[in-house]
Order: structure tokens, then C-alpha cells, then sequence
């Protein structure tokens, strides 16, 4: 186990004859050093790490930074799109109820003109019934009249008498 800045302080060396350990103190500063190179080594990995780590840590900062720029765009974009499909339809339906009100007043006009024909044409056929009616009449009362029996047997005495002439 590694030696703790704590155990380096309170390390007591035992006096000899003309001070300490020789071979006890080099033995610590070799345990020391030995630590030491370790802690070294170690801090010096942690840091190739955290600069990696940074690194990877920018890199992902940027592609957020990146999609969220690219998230807000594609937001404006949809909204613009939006927008623009919500006035051309309003466009659409303003020129479609024009169409409709124009067609429904040609409709209307052209009805109103078959419905004054229609009535014309009741009127002229009752004018032309009533003609025909007074036609057909005059021509029964023609037919009932005594003049046809008349003419029958005048016809008839001129056909006799042109027989009994010949013979």
C-alpha cells in the first residue's frame, strides 16, 4: 500500500550511534521514491485521460451545439412551411369559393332564364291550344254545316245529268 503524505510525516527513525539508520532511511526514501514515481505516473495518466476525455467532451459539445442549431433550423423551416401552406390553402379555398359563388350565380341565371323560356313556351303552346281548339271547332261547325249536304247532291244531280246527256 502506498505511502500517505501523513505516514511520511510521522515516519520516526530510531538513532544509532551517529544518528539514524542509514539502511532504515534509504530503505524509506526508496519506498518513498518508488511511491512517488507511481503517483507521478499515475497523475500523468489522468491527465492523458482527462485531456482525452476533454477532447471526446468538446467533440459532443460541438455536435450538440451542432444538432441543436441544426433542431432550431429545422424548427424555423417547419414553421415557414407552415406557414406558407396555411396561406396558399387559405388562397386555395378563397379562389375555390370564388369559382363556387360564380358557378352557383351562372347556375342561378341560367335557371332563372330555362324558368322564363319554360313559362314562354306554357304561354305560346296555351295560345297555340286555344288556336287549334278554335281551328278544330270552326272546322266541325264547317263540316255540320247544311252547305256540304248541298253541295253533295248538287254534285250528284250535275253527275246525273251529265250521264243521262251522254246517253
Amino acid at each position: 500500500m502506498p505511502l500517505t503524505p501523513l505516514d511520511i510525516h510521522n515516519k520516526e527513525f530510531t538513532k544509532s550511534f551517529r544518528g539514524y539508520d542509514e539502511d532504515e532511511v534509504n530503505e524509506f526514501l526508496d519506498q518513498v521514491i518508488k511511491d512517488y514515481e507511481m503517483v507521478i505516473r499515475e497523475k500523468k495518466d489522468l491527465q492523458e485521460k482527462f485531456t482525452q476525455l476533454e477532447e471526446k467532451l468538446g467533440h459532443f459539445t460541438n455536435i450538440e451545439e451542432t444538432l441543436n442549431k441544426s433542431i432550431l433550423v429545422a424548427q424555423e423551416t417547419a414553421e415557414e412551411v407552415k406557414g406558407s401552406a396555411t396561406k396558399e390553402s387559405k388562397l386555395i379555398i378563397k379562389e375555390a369559393e370564388k369559382n363556387a359563388d360564380r358557378i352557383i350565380n351562372e347556375a342561378l341565371s341560367k335557371s332563372r332564364r330555362i324558368s322564363i323560356e319554360v313559362e314562354e313556351l306554357k304561354k305560346q303552346a296555351k295560345v297555340f291550344r286555344t288556336r287549334l281548339k278554335m281551328l278544330v271547332e270552326a272546322q266541325l261547325e264547317m263540316i255540320k254545316t247544311d252547305d256540304w249536304d248541298e253541295l253533295f247532291s248538287e254534285e250528284m244531280s250535275e253527275e246525273l245529268e251529265l250521264i243521262e246527256s251522254k246517253s
